[in-house]
């Protein structure tokens, strides 16, 4: 017997109201692929010294590389979740509200990516700390300067850095595969471009810097480079003005993921060999 309209109609707004109950887990900056690529540059420009500290921290980890612990704080959420969920803020700063700027407001308690990336930089460089906080230092540094790069960590409260903006992705055959905007930016992108991660880490590394190279320096520079990834957000078309992205939506924005995967990889490479020096 077919079910009455009615009823149909009330199981989709139980759907849709359940849905929005539901806890939704923050994304990860880049994706898991994205984040190794940023550790992969950094590790080209390490100093020998930085190097050697690198490889005494790392020793014992299944991957003892910059590349191998890049999504070590993303991993937190299932392997600690109660740590997971209170470290969980030191992943993004919501400065859209506030002019793109980093105001203190936009970081409540120091919990936020650019006063994370402040904090866990001078554990790293604490020589009087255990080898075990230092690691884990490393490892949330690693993580973070990637994160402050993709411009959606650092944008609006709102709408949940994109997390909230639905978007339909068009495919090469003619349909349409869906998802949202920070998720769009986070892997979506790269993921379409079709490249493994070698023959994307080689494309990087052929790019030019659009910065200067930092001069290794603690603190590091983090509110800039928030206020800097924020402004990218906030460019013209990058929220897309109908669900329905344009064909040419990821050649448009394409270089600019590249571009911020190659910066964050030169600017932590910079941030270790200064808090790594002697």
């Amino acid at each position: 017997m077919p079910m009455p309209r009615s009823l149909h109609a009330a199981r989709a707004a139980f759907a849709v109201l359940l849905a929005c109950l539901l806890p939704c887990a923050p994304a990860s900056a880049w994706g898991g692929t994205g984040h190794r690529l940023v550790a992969a540059l950094a590790d080209d420009e390490l100093t020998p010294t930085a190097r050697g500290e690198v490889a005494k921290l790392l020793a014992g980890e299944p991957e003892p590389t910059l590349a191998g612990v890049a999504n070590w704080a993303d991993d937190l959420r299932d392997a600690d979740p109660e740590r997971g969920r209170r470290t969980a803020r030191w992943h993004f700063v919501n400065l859209g509200e506030h002019g793109c700027r980093a105001v203190p407001a936009a970081c409540a308690d120091g919990a936020c990516v650019n006063a994370a990336i402040v904090a866990q930089a001078a554990l790293l460089a604490d020589r009087s700390r255990g080898v075990a906080e230092r690691r884990e230092a490393l490892k949330f540094v690693v993580h973070f300067i990637g994160d402050i790069h993709q411009p959606l960590h650092a944008a609006f409260a709102r709408d949940r850095g994109g997390n909230d903006v639905q978007v339909s992705i068009p495919q090469r055959d003619g349909s349409a595969r869906g998802s949202n905007l920070h998720r769009l930016w986070d892997s979506d992108l790269l993921r379409d471009t079709g490249l493994d991660e070698a023959a994307h880490l080689a494309r990087l590394r052929a790019l030019p810097l659009v910065v200067p190279r930092d001069t290794p320096v603690l603190p590091p520079r983090a509110d800039a480079w928030a206020e800097a990834s924020c402004a990218i957000a906030l460019r013209d078309g990058l929220y897309p003005p109908r669900a329905k992205l344009d064909p040419g939506y990821a050649a448009r924005w394409m270089p600019t993921v590249d571009q911020q995967l190659r910066i964050a990889g030169s600017r932590l490479a910079a941030v270790l060999n200064a808090a790594l020096s002697p």
